[in-house]
C-alpha cells in the first residue's frame, strides 16, 4: 500500500494491542507499507503512547528507528461507538491526517471489536461520511473489516449483512478469519493440487477418515463476559473449524484467488451434515468471573459430519476443541485406507496417515511403512516429516501481517463471503438443535470421559 488511513475501532482492545500494531510494525519494517498513517479510536480516555506502549511488549527485537515511525503516523480519537458527535470529531481528525500526509483517500476501517457493536458502527460510518460505499477512481477506495464472530446464529448474522450492506458493497467487505492466513492453512491448496501423490487419492475411495483438532490447554482466561455468550461451537468450530474442513475438502477451484476459493469453500459447508456428537464443560467453569452460576455453555465440543457430495459420501469427518485440554494442537488428521494385499494378510499394516498441523510447530507429517531392519516379516512406521517452522519460523510473516497486506492489496480469497458464514451458522444452528449432552471434564484431560463411549460407538481413536 502506498498510501491511505488506516483507522482502528476498538484500538485499546487486547487485538489491537496483541496482533495488529504489532502486524503494523513489521510491514512498515519491511517497507511493505509507506505513506500510511494510523488513527486508533476506542471509548477509553488514554492518550496514543500508553496505547503503543502496551503493544511494544508484544514485539521482539524491535528496530528502534522503524518503531519511531509508526509512532510518529499513529493518533488516537477517543469514541464513543453510538455517539454522532464522536464519529464527526473523527472524521475532522481523518481529514487533518490525509492533508498533512497527502493522502490519496484510500481508508480501511478494521472493526477491533464486538459483534454486537458492528450494525451500529456501520451506521455511523456511513452517515458521517467517513466510508462510502462507493468512490470514485479519484478519490480512493473505502474497505471495511469485521472480525468474528459474525453474528451468534444464522438469524443475527443475516442481521447485521443486512445492515452492512446499505452502506457497502460486497467488493468493500472483509469478513476476516486470521486463520485463513495462517502459513500452513494456505499451504493446504497448494500441497494437495501440485502433487500427484495426493490429488488422485483425496477421495472417499482412499481415504478412511479425517479428523480436525483445535485444542487448547489454557481456560478462557478473563473472558468470561464474551465467552459465556457464545461457547465452543460458536467462538470455533463455526469459523476456524468449519473453514479448516472446507479448505481440506474443496474441489480445485480455477484459480487460487478471491471468489474462486470462496464459491468452492461454500459448496463443502452446504454439503455438511451433523451426524453425532458431545458437549462438555470444564469442571470449573461456573466460578470463572463474569460466567452465570449456572451456565451451560459448552467448553468443549466433539462433533462427528459427514460431506454429502460424490467425492466424500461415506468418509466420517471428526471434530475436537476444547479449553483446559491436555495440550495446545490445532492439527488436520488425514487416515487412508489399509492396503489390502497377500503380503499383508498375516500383519495387516498400520494405515498411512499425513498429519497438518498448524500449531504450535507447523509442519506436514507423511507415515509410511517400511521393513523393519533384520527382519523379513516386521513392518515399521516411517515419518516423513517437513518442518515448517524448524526451517521458516524467521521469514514467516503473523497471520494478521498477511491479513492486513491482503486487504490492503484487496485480495477477498482470505475473507468469508456472506454465503460462507451462512452456511456455517446453518450446521452450528443444527448441533444446537439436536440438544447433544453436556458432559463435565476435569483440567487436562482430553475431555469428558463419555467421549471414550463416543469413540467406541463409531469405532475411531482420536490422533495424538
Amino acid at each position: 500500500m502506498n498510501d491511505g488511513a488506516l483507522i482502528i475501532l476498538g484500538v485499546t482492545g487486547d487485538l489491537a494491542k496483541r496482533k495488529l500494531i504489532p502486524a503494523l510494525y513489521h510491514l512498515f519494517k519491511k517497507n511493505r507499507i509507506q505513506n500510511v498513517a494510523i488513527i486508533g479510536a476506542s471509548q477509553d480516555d488514554v492518550v496514543p503512547s500508553v496505547i503503543l506502549e502496551r503493544a511494544r511488549q508484544h514485539i521482539r527485537d524491535i528496530d528502534e528507528q522503524v518503531w519511531q515511525k509508526l509512532c510518529n503516523r499513529f493518533y488516537y480519537q477517543k469514541l464513543d461507538f453510538n455517539k454522532s458527535d464522536d464519529y464527526s470529531a473523527l472524521k475532522k481528525l481523518l481529514e487533518l491526517v490525509e492533508k498533512k500526509y497527502s493522502l490519496g483517500g484510500n481508508r480501511l476501517v478494521y472493526l477491533a471489536c464486538a459483534a454486537h457493536f458492528f450494525c451500529d458502527i456501520t451506521n455511523q460510518l456511513g452517515q458521517s461520511g467517513i466510508t462510502q460505499k462507493h468512490t470514485s477512481q479519484n478519490r480512493g477506495w473505502h474497505r471495511i473489516i469485521y472480525e468474528k464472530p459474525f453474528g451468534r446464529d444464522v438469524q443475527s448474522a443475516h442481521q447485521i449483512n443486512e445492515c452492512i450492506a446499505r452502506w457497502f458493497d460486497e467488493s468493500q467487505i472483509y469478513r476476516v478469519d486470521h486463520y485463513l492466513t495462517k502459513e500452513l492453512v494456505s499451504n493446504i491448496s497448494l500441497l494437495r493440487f501440485t502433487n500427484c501423490v495426493f490429488e488422485p487419492l483425496w477421495n472417499n475411495r482412499y481415504i478412511d477418515h479425517i479428523q480436525i483438532i483445535l485444542s487448547e490447554s489454557v481456560g478462557i482466561e478473563n473472558r468470561g463476559a464474551y465467552y459465556d455468550k457464545y461457547g465452543a461451537l460458536r467462538d470455533v468450530v463455526q469459523n476456524h473449524m468449519l473453514e479448516l474442513l472446507a479448505m481440506t475438502t474443496m474441489e480445485a477451484p480455477q484459480r487460487l484467488t478471491g471468489d474462486y476459493i470462496r464459491n468452492e469453500r461454500v459448496k463443502v459447508l452446504e454439503s455438511v451434515r451433523i451426524v453425532d456428537g458431545i458437549l462438555g464443560q470444564y469442571d470449573t467453569y461456573q466460578q470463572e468471573a463474569h460466567v452465570a452460576a449456572d451456565s451451560n455453555t459448552e467448553t468443549f465440543a466433539a462433533l462427528y459430519l459427514t460431506i454429502e457430495n460424490n467425492r466424500w459420501a461415506g468418509v466420517p469427518f471428526y471434530l475436537k476443541t476444547g479449553k483446559y485440554l491436555d495440550k495446545y494442537e490445532v492439527a488436520i488428521h488425514i487416515k487412508f485406507k489399509q492396503v489390502d494385499h497377500l503380503f499383508t494378510k498375516g500383519t495387516p499394516p498400520e494405515s498411512n496417515w499425513l498429519t497438518i498441523r498448524v500449531a504450535p510447530d507447523a509442519s506436514f507429517i507423511l507415515s509410511l511403512n517400511a521393513k523393519t531392519p533384520g527382519r523379513s516379516d516386521q513392518l515399521m512406521i516411517v515419518p516423513m516429516e517437513f518442518c515448517h517452522s524448524c526451517l521458516y519460523s524467521e521469514s514467516t510473516p503473523d497471520a494478521y501481517e498477511v491479513l492486513l497486506e491482503e486487504v490492503l492489496a484487496g485480495e477477498q480469497a482470505t475473507s468469508v463471503r456472506f454465503d460462507e458464514i451462512e452456511s456455517a451458522w446453518k450446521v452450528i444452528d443444527t448441533v444446537y438443535a439436536k440438544q447433544l449432552p453436556l458432559y463435565s471434564y476435569k483440567h487436562a484431560t482430553t475431555g469428558p470421559e463419555e467421549l471414550t463411549q463416543f469413540c467406541t460407538n463409531h469405532g475411531m481413536r482420536w490422533r495424538s
